[in-house]
This record gives C-alpha cells, structure tokens and sequence, in this order.
C-alpha cells in the first residue's frame, strides 16, 4: 500500500514527537550518571553535561563503603519484593469475588471501593489509626496500609471479565470449585495484567518515602529513597559536606549523583523482562474482535 504525502509527514511529526519524547526522559538520567562518574573539579566549574568529565569512580567507592546505603538498598528490596507479592495476593482476591454475579451486595461493595479512591481520611486520622494499631515504627507500616490500589483493582477485574464465562462453566461443571478456577483458568489466563500490575506495585514502592518519612522513626528500616532524601539534604551546603568528611562540595555532588544511580538502575533493570507482558497489559481491551 503506497502512502500519500500527507500520511508520511504525519508519520514523521509522531516519530519526531516519540523521539523528544525519549530525550527528555533519557538526557536527565545521562546527565546523573555523568555526573556521578566526573571529578569534583568539573562538577565545580560545571563542566558536565551527558559525558563524563575526568573520570573517576571515587563517589561509587564511598557510597559502597556506606554499609546504611548498601543496607538500604537491600531493605528496600526485600521490601518491595514482599509488598509486590502481598498487593498482588490481596489484589487478586478482592477482584476475583466481583466477578460473580451472583455475590450479594456486590454494587455496593464496588461502591464503596470507588469511594475510597476519591476520598481518604487524611494523613493526621491515619497516623492515628496507625499508631492505636501499634504499627508505628513497625516495618508491617510500610506493607499493610497500601495493600490495594483500587485503579489496579478495577484493572484487575476488568481484565477478569474479559475471560469467556464459559471456561468458568466448563471447569464449574467437572466439579472444580471457585479457588480451582482462580488457580486453574483465570490466573494463567491473567500473566499480561499480572505483569503490569506487579511493576506498578514495585515501582511504587521501590520509589515510595512519605510513609516511611511519617510513620517510621528507626533508621534501620528506611528505604534507599529516604536514605537518598536525607543525604541530599544533609550534604546540601559546603559547611555540612565538610562536617561530612568530603572533601569539596564538588565531591558532594558526585556522592548525590552516585546515591540516586543506586536508588534507580536496579527498578530499571526489572522493565526489560517483563516488558513483552507489560505491552500486552496496558493495551487490554483495546482491540476486540
């Protein structure tokens, strides 16, 4: 099929728009990383732009030598690792249930999830309700209180919904019960959405700070975002960067620049393997047919 004029020029302007698009998520993170592996000295005379400039891996030898950062960084792992598995779970069963038709007061449970999407106590009620469940200071803080998004719950049932009610029918008629059929059909029916949904859980709490910055005072359990925010600000003038032990606040910079390459790359690392599902996830119920 032979394309007209007009239709290559729109193709090109969506090209030239994917492309800024691109630019302007990838040229920051070059910029970090630049500066990250750049001397003290250009940082300084603001040398560094997307390459580095004298290069040294000095702020990645401190930053290793950190046992709070590298203990962070592996909390936070096993936080979100823990969260995204819990989220799911509780995800799954609370959106399995509202695919029946036969579940009483089903619009009004559906109702009331809603309402909590738009609506919430605020964050002085839930430090309260917090604290009377002898959860602050308690790593389960960082878990319980967000253990279902209702935008990924909708997304979960919709998709649910989506399955041939007759797969359920045939399993139901073999005697197989509704857990069965949640394991057995909808389940590995669901590996797109599950997909989807896990990164939107881990991402979340991989960059996730204000819970643990409101609810949590032991600094054994912060995650590698709070850690990131307490040091940004702690070596944010050169009389503190001195009291710090670094010995310039061009040096200062590079240790920032190395925290936040450690507090990103990992989560970017998980996108590529689930990205054939995370594609297919996000188009759901875009073409029917």
């Amino acid at each position: 099929m032979i394309k007209s004029k007009s239709t290559k020029i729109g193709d090109w302007i969506i090209v030239s728009i994917c492309v800024l698009c691109i630019l302007v998520c990838l040229l920051p993170l070059l910029n970090i990383l630049a500066r990250s592996l750049s001397s003290a000295d250009s940082l300084v005379k603001n040398e560094v732009l997307f390459l580095p400039v004298g290069l040294n891996f000095s702020a990645y030898t401190t930053v290793l030598k950190d046992s709070a950062v590298t203990w962070s960084l592996s909390w936070t792992a096993i936080l979100t690792v823990i969260t995204t598995a819990w989220c799911m779970v509780m995800t799954i069963m609370c959106a399995y249930p509202l695919t029946y038709d036969n579940l009483k007061g089903k619009k009004t449970i559906m109702a009331l999830i809603i309402f909590t999407m738009y609506f919430s106590a605020g964050t002085i009620p839930t430090y309260l309700l917090l604290k009377d469940l002898h959860l602050l200071n308690n790593p389960l803080v960082l878990i319980l209180p967000n253990s279902i998004s209702v935008f990924n719950l909708i997304i979960m049932r919709s998709f649910f919904f989506s399955i041939p009610e007759s797969l359920k029918e045939s399993a139901e008629l073999d005697g197989a019960g509704p857990l069965r059929v949640l394991v057995n059909i909808y389940l590995p029916l669901s590996m797109p959405v599950l997909a989807t949904l896990s990164l939107f859980y881990a991402v979340g709490r991989w960059n996730g700070f204000s819970d643990a910055l409101m609810f949590m005072n032991d600094r054994t359990y912060f995650p590698i975002q709070l850690l990131l925010y307490n040091i940004l600000n702690s070596i944010s003038s050169v009389e503190v960067a001195t009291q710090e032990g670094f010995s310039s606040p061009g040096l200062s910079q590079t240790i920032k620049a190395a925290t936040v390459v450690f507090a990103t790359v990992p989560i970017l690392l998980v996108y590529p393997w689930l990205q054939r599902y995370f594609i297919s996830g996000v188009t759901i119920g875009a073409v029917k047919g």
